[in-house]
C-alpha cells in the first residue's frame, strides 16, 4: 500500500527530579547536601532513510513516547538519562507542524536528522544547588517537561525525471522498458494508481531516477481523476517528460492541456525543462511516419523504437540543470 501522508504525535520524556538529601553517616550527624540530579528525558529524532518507500509504517504507528529520566538519589547519585528514540522516514519526507502548518524538516539526505521533540532537562539535586552563599539549600529542582508535538508528514518522491501524461499514454510501459520498475500495464485508463520509481541507466556509468505518476485529466488540479493527489511527487523533479500518444487528434493541444493542469496546481512546475514525446508510435500505420510537432521526439516503448535516443536526451537535459534550477516550457 502506498501511503504518502500521515500524522504522528511525539512526546519526549520528562527530566528526572533532583533529590533532596543530606549526608547521614556515623560521626557526621550534620553532613552536607548529598541529593543527586535527575537524568535527562529521552528525545525523539526523525532521520531520513533510503530503506523506506512510503509512510505506511508510520501510518500504523502514530504515537511515539520516550521514557523519562531517572530521579536523583541520595549519596550524590545522579539519575540515568533516558535513551533517545530515532524514527526513520523515507527520503523526500516533508515534516510540518500540524497546528501551524510550518515546515520543520525536509528529509533530503540520509545524513539529515531532526529533533522532533526534545527531552526535558533533569532537575538539580540539592548537592548541585550548594553555593558559598547558600551551603545548605533547602530544596531540589523538579525535572523539566519534555516537548510534545503533533506532526504532519508528507512524502514527495525524489526523482530526476517525472513522467506526465493522460491515462493510458504509455508512461508505465516506457518506465518498465528503461528500468527494472514493474508498474501495472494494461489497456485501460488509470492502470497506475500510485507513483513508481525506476533507475534508468544510460551507458556504463550514468543513471537517473524516473517517476511515473497516475495520469492527468482535465480538472485534475480540482480533484478529478487521481492526478491531484500525486502531483506533489513531481514537484522535486528536475526535468518533465510529457507523453502524448500518437493517436491523439491534436498532440500540441493535449500537451498544452497537461501543462495547464500542472500550472493550475503549481506554476513552478511549468518552469521546469520539458521534453515532449509522441508515444505509441507503433499505432501509426506502417510506412506512415508520425507527424511530429517541432522539437518533439517519437518512440514506441513496446517495440523499443526511439527509446534509447530519448533516454540520452533526458540525460543531457538533467546534466544541464543544477540542483534547484528551473527551466521554462511554453506551448504556443
Amino acid at each position: 500500500m502506498f501511503i504518502d501522508e500521515t500524522t504522528i504525535e511525539v512526546k519526549a520524556g520528562n527530566g528526572g527530579n533532583g533529590c533532596f538529601a543530606y549526608l547521614r553517616e556515623k560521626y557526621r550527624p550534620k553532613g552536607g547536601p548529598s541529593g543527586g540530579s535527575g537524568g535527562k528525558g529521552g528525545s525523539i529524532f526523525l532521520q531520513a532513510s533510503h530503506h523506506l518507500r512510503t509512510l505506511q509504517d508510520l501510518q500504523y504507528h502514530r504515537h511515539y513516547k520516550a521514557d523519562s529520566g531517572q530521579g536523583g538519589k541520595g549519596g550524590n547519585k545522579d539519575g540515568k538519562n533516558a535513551p533517545d528514540i530515532t524514527v526513520l522516514v523515507p527520503l523526500g519526507t516533508v515534516v510540518h507542524d500540524a497546528e501551524s502548518g510550518d515546515i520543520m524538516f525536509d528529509a533530503l539526505d540520509e545524513k539529515d536528522i531532526f529533533c522532533a521533540a526534545k527531552g526535558g532537562k533533569g532537575g538539580r539535586g540539592n548537592a548541585a544547588l550548594k553555593t558559598r552563599i547558600n551551603p545548605l539549600p533547602d530544596h531540589a529542582e523538579k525535572g523539566k517537561e519534555g516537548q510534545q508535538r503533533r506532526l504532519r508528514l508528507v512524502l514527495k518522491v525524489l526523482a530526476d525525471v517525472g513522467l506526465v501524461g493522460r491515462p493510458n499514454a504509455g508512461k508505465s510501459t516506457f518506465l518498465s522498458r528503461v528500468s527494472s520498475a514493474r508498474p501495472k500495464v494494461a489497456d485501460y485508463p488509470f492502470t497506475t494508481t500510485q507513483p513508481y520509481l525506476g533507475i534508468v541507466r544510460c551507458g556504463d556509468y550514468r543513471s537517473f531516477v524516473m517517476a511515473d505518476i497516475p495520469g492527468l485529466i482535465e480538472g485534475s488540479h480540482l480533484g478529478k481523476g487521481l492526478g491531484i493527489r500525486f502531483l506533489k511527487h513531481i514537484e522535486r523533479t528536475r526535468v518533465l517528460a510529457v507523453l502524448v500518444p500518437a493517436d491523439s487528434p491534436d498532440p500540441e493541444a493535449e500537451a498544452k492541456l497537461l501543462l495547464d493542469e500542472l500550472s493550475a496546481y503549481s506554476p513552478l512546475l511549468t518552469r521546469k525543462p520539458v521534453l515532449f514525446i509522441l508515444s505509441k508510435s507503433d499505432l501509426v500505420p506502417e510506412g506512415t511516419p508520425p507527424s511530429l510537432p517541432a522539437g518533439w521526439c517519437a518512440m514506441s516503448a513496446v517495440l523499443g523504437d526511439g527509446v534509447d535516443a530519448i533516454v540520452w536526451k533526458l540525460t543531457r537535459m538533467i546534466d544541464e540543470q543544477s540542483p534547484g534550477d528551473d527551466g521554462v516550457a511554453e506551448i504556443s
